[in-house]
């Protein structure tokens, strides 16, 4: 039996730019789904439900944000990962915001690119790092003094509900799995973004950021998941009690 083919849709709308991810990616064996803009790019995920979806942030009609969005409504798990040719860090938050995993800036190596969408699609697929017990948590968890549900991708704290990434949900398996643990920056990468990631740590902090305005009480001073300068992070149970 032939085996199934992973699926990546790509919305660029340079035309050169746009097929040239195609031969790149086919040439990988990847299905791949070519979208000029956002709008045609929402039909498609919604005809095909891909397995990544690599998205130009500048697009007529629907941005890249737009469709990121528009995804992450009713969907907190398929991988997005976002092509931008600025390289403000501001853009690089918004996407997160909106649930992206990982992005990359124009113009990018073809090997970075592969290996940041493969490593991407193990950390959402894969079995997890090699040699590592599976998670052995409930699927309801209290963080801090969050409520987390992990099978529906969402959280609560206080009255205020919130809707979590894979990869945020990632990040607090690990540190719940390691209450009080001080986890270097180079290890949650492993374990979250994959053995192979080749990104910085710059990546990792952002996340965590975005993660704070969620779980903290007040993410202007965290205590819940704390920074252990030169080193990491602390998940801290208790640290959001008053």
């Amino acid at each position: 039996m032939k085996p199934v083919q992973t699926t990546i849709l790509v919305a660029e709308d340079d035309p050169r730019i746009r097929q040239g991810l195609v031969d790149t990616l086919e040439s990988e064996g990847y299905r791949v789904l070519p979208a000029a803009d956002g709008v045609a790019a929402l039909v498609l995920y919604q005809q095909e439900r891909p397995d990544l979806l690599l998205l130009d942030v500048m697009m007529p009609g629907r941005s890249g944000y737009d469709v990121c969005r528009e995804v992450r409504r009713s969907d907190p798990a398929t991988p997005v990962v976002m092509l931008t040719a600025k390289g403000e860090e501001v853009d690089k938050v918004v996407g997160l915001e909106l649930g992206a995993d990982d992005y990359v800036t124009k113009p990018f190596g073809v090997r970075e690119l592969l290996a940041r969408l493969a490593a991407v699609l193990r950390r959402c697929n894969g079995p997890g790092v090699p040699g590592e017990a599976p998670l052995e948590l409930p699927d309801r968890l209290r963080f801090g003094v969050a409520e987390i549900d992990r099978r529906a991708y969402r959280g609560r704290l206080g009255e205020r509900t919130f809707d979590l990434t894979a990869r945020e949900l990632a990040l607090i398996e690990q540190f719940a799995r390691r209450p009080g643990e001080v986890l270097g920056r180079d290890t949650l990468l492993r374990r979250v973004w994959g053995v192979d990631y080749g990104g910085t740590t710059r990546t990792l902090d952002q996340h965590v950021a975005q993660l704070r305005k969620k779980v903290e009480p007040e993410p202007g001073a965290p205590r819940v998941i704390t920074t252990v300068h030169g080193v990491g992070y602390r998940y801290q149970p208790g640290g959001g009690e008053q």
